[in-house]
C-alpha cells in the first residue's frame, strides 16, 4: 500500500508561517472608547482564525503610548504632551532653554 500523504486532499498544506512566542502580542488595535466594544468583538471573531488559544486584553494606556490614561489627560491639559507620530513625548524640566517654545520655558518637575 502506498503512503497516502496529501493524496485526495482538498485545500493546501500550511507550513510554518510565523514563529510566535507564548505571551507575544499578535494584533494591536487603537480606537475611540465609544467603539471599544466593536473592536473587542472583531478581535474575538478574529482569534478563531489562529490556532491555539488567544486572550483579548484591553490596555490601561493611552493609545500606543507608555502613559496611563489619567496621566496623559492631566499632562495634555498642562500642555506637557507633544504628539510624535503614533506616540507622544512628555516635556520635562531639563535641557537648554533656547530650544523651548514660548510659554514652556519653566515647567515644574514631574512627580
Amino acid at each position: 500500500m502506498w503512503a497516502s500523504g496529501m493524496r485526495d486532499a482538498f485545500g493546501k498544506p500550511q507550513g510554518t508561517c510565523a514563529r510566535v512566542a507564548i505571551g507575544q502580542v499578535l494584533l494591536s488595535v487603537r480606537c475611540k472608547d465609544s467603539n471599544s466594544h466593536h473592536a473587542q468583538e472583531a478581535l474575538r471573531r478574529a482569534k478563531f482564525k489562529f490556532p491555539g488559544s488567544q486572550k483579548i486584553i484591553v490596555s490601561r494606556k493611552w493609545g500606543f503610548t507608555k502613559f496611563s490614561r489619567a496621566d496623559y489627560l492631566r499632562w495634555k491639559s498642562e500642555n506637557r504632551i507633544v504628539p510624535d507620530g503614533v506616540n507622544a513625548k512628555l516635556l520635562g524640566c531639563h535641557g537648554p532653554l533656547a530650544q523651548r517654545q514660548p510659554g514652556r520655558a519653566f515647567l515644574e518637575a514631574t512627580t
